[in-house]
């Protein structure tokens, strides 16, 4: 079980062309809570931009989430026109196939981007996805998620001096 990710990085908006291309990566599964929007479901400007930009430079972007709230996904998807699926049971491969068929990419060539090790991450490596863990927008965080931040946060400690040893 890889509990690690590829990459690691504080912010999405952080994620550039040239790393993408350097990695092969043609398309995004992209988490929504706490990786695109704060825990008041709120997408910033910065984050609007950033996904723009990637889709003018050929990227595919997908959003996967876990979560069973049309209605927020739905304004995500709109102002960010890209497609999406609700309730994708992460890690479970399911959602993770899914995507892939309809993004028509190979795995190695789809990287799954969230702030959760254990749903995202995990998922992704299962899949053999390249994965990229971000820093959760917020602190505040939903109950289902709380209690695996004290083991993501040993984890991350890890990740962060291995990259400063690099």
């Amino acid at each position: 079980m890889n509990i690690y990710p590829n990459a690691y990085f504080e912010r999405v908006e952080e994620i550039t062309i040239e790393f993408l291309n350097k990695n092969k990566i043609k398309a995004l599964l992209l988490d929504v809570d706490n990786t695109l929007v704060d825990y008041s479901k709120k997408m910033t400007e910065s984050v609007i931009k950033w996904a723009k930009e990637l889709k003018g430079q050929g990227v595919k972007l997908y959003i996967l989430s876990n979560t069973n709230d049309k209605a927020k996904i739905e304004n995500i998807v709109k102002e960010l026109d890209i497609p999406y699926q609700l309730f994708a049971m992460k890690p479970l491969k399911k959602g993770f196939k899914k995507a892939q068929k309809e993004l028509g990419e190979k795995s190695e060539n789809i990287a799954i981007v969230g702030d959760q090790i254990f749903t995202d991450i995990m998922g992704g490596n299962r899949c053999n996805m390249f994965t990229i863990l971000v820093e959760p927008i917020n602190e505040k965080d939903f109950w289902y998620t709380i209690w695996k931040r004290p083991i993501e946060k040993k984890i991350k400690s890890k990740i962060k001096l291995e990259q400063k040893t690099k």
